[in-house]
C-alpha cells in the first residue's frame, strides 16, 4: 500500500473514531427507552411531510446536474439525469467525499450516455460550485435574519454577525455579476475557469439556495416536535451542521451533524429528533439508491447482453 493511501486510510479511520466518540457523547445522556419514546413521539404526519422537503430537495439536486449539462451545451432526457443524480447523491451522501464518492456513480452512469471524462469532471465542479453557492447564500441570510443564535454560535455580537451576513451574500453577487460581463474564461494566477452564461449562473444561486433551504425545513419539522423552535434557527443549525460535514468528510456526517445541531438548538434537538431526520434524509435515500442502483445495473446488463447478441445474429445472418 502507498503511503498516500495509508494516509488517506488513517485519516478516514480517526474520522470514524471521532464521529463514535462524538455519538457516544450524545447518546449516553439517553436511555434506549427515552430514545424509543422519543422517535414514537413524532406524529407520522410530521415525518412524512419532512420525507416529502426531502424529497424535494433531492429534486433539486438533480437540477444542479441539469444545470450542469446544459452548460456544457449538452442534452440528456431529465428521466436520466434525476437517475444518475439521486443515485450518485444518496450513496455520496452516506459514504463521505461525496464530490468523490457520488462523481464515481456519476461517470458510471453519464459515461453509458455517451459523456466524456472531461465532462463527468466538469459537472462534478459545477454541482460542488453550486453547493457552496447555496451554502454561502443561505448562511448569510440566516448571519441577517437570525443574528442573536448566529451570534451567540459564533461568539461575536448581533452586529458583527450581520455584517459577516452581508459579506457573505456579496459572494453569489460577485459570482453572477462576473458570468454577466466576463466573456470566455476566467483567469486567476496559473488557474483558468470557464463560467457559465449569465441565466445559469442565477439559477445555480437560487437551486443552490433552495435545496438548502428544503433540508433545512426538513429538519425543521422534526425539532419542531419537541418545542417552539423558529425556522431560520433551524436554518442556522442546520448550515453550521454542514458546513462541519464538509469540512470534515466524515461518512454521512455521522455524529458531526448530531453534535453541530445539539448545540445549536439543545432544547428542541431530542435524540429521536435527530434520528428521525436522519433517516427521512440519509438512511431511506440510501436504501432507495442501492436498490435503484441494483435494478438499473441488471437492466444495463441485460440490455446490453442482448445487444450483443442482436449484432452477433446480424453478422451471422451476413456471412
Amino acid at each position: 500500500m502507498s503511503l498516500k493511501k495509508l494516509i488517506l486510510n488513517g485519516l478516514l479511520v480517526a474520522a470514524l473514531c471521532l464521529a463514535v466518540f462524538l455519538l457516544y457523547r450524545i447518546f449516553q445522556q439517553y436511555s434506549l427507552d427515552e430514545i424509543v419514546q422519543s422517535v414514537r413521539s413524532i406524529p407520522l404526519s410530521t415525518f412524512f411531510t419532512a420525507l416529502a422537503f426531502a424529497a424535494a430537495s433531492y429534486l433539486c439536486l438533480s437540477c444542479f446536474d441539469l444545470l450542469a449539462i446544459r452548460s456544457l451545451g449538452k442534452s440528456l432526457p431529465y428521466r436520466k439525469i434525476v437517475l444518475a443524480s439521486f443515485i450518485s447523491l444518496s450513496l455520496g451522501h452516506n459514504i463521505g467525499f461525496a464530490g468523490l464518492s457520488s462523481g464515481a456513480f456519476r461517470y458510471r452512469y453519464y459515461s453509458r450516455w455517451g459523456l466524456t471524462t472531461e465532462d463527468v469532471a466538469k459537472i462534478i465542479l459545477f454541482c460542488g460550485v453550486t453547493v457552496g453557492l447555496g451554502l454561502v447564500t443561505l448562511g448569510g441570510l440566516a448571519l441577517i435574519v437570525n443574528p442573536g443564535d448566529a451570534a451567540r454560535l459564533l461568539r461575536v455580537d448581533a452586529a458583527s454577525a450581520r455584517i459577516f451576513g452581508l459579506l457573505a451574500l456579496i459572494v453569489p453577487v460577485v459570482y453572477a455579476g462576473l458570468a454577466f460581463f466576463v466573456r470566455g474564461k476566467l483567469r486567476l494566477w496559473r488557474w483558468s475557469f470557464q463560467l457559465p452564461r449569465f441565466p445559469i449562473a442565477v439559477a445555480q444561486v437560487c437551486v443552490g439556495t433552495i435545496n438548502f433551504l428544503l433540508v433545512s425545513a426538513c429538519l425543521h419539522q422534526m425539532l419542531s416536535t419537541f418545542g417552539d423552535v423558529a425556522f431560520f434557527r433551524s436554518v442556522t443549525a442546520y448550515v453550521l451542521a454542514n458546513s462541519a460535514i464538509l469540512a470534515t468528510h466524515i461518512p454521512g456526517g455521522l455524529g458531526v451533524l448530531e453534535a453541530t445541531v445539539s448545540y445549536a438548538v439543545p432544547q428542541q434537538a431530542s435524540i429521536g429528533a435527530l434520528i428521525a431526520f436522519r433517516c427521512a434524509y440519509f438512511f431511506i435515500p440510501l436504501a432507495l439508491g442501492v436498490t435503484l442502483l441494483l435494478i438499473s445495473e441488471l437492466i444495463f446488463r441485460w440490455s446490453r447482453g442482448a445487444g450483443e447478441e442482436a449484432d452477433e445474429c446480424a453478422e451471422a445472418q451476413s456471412v
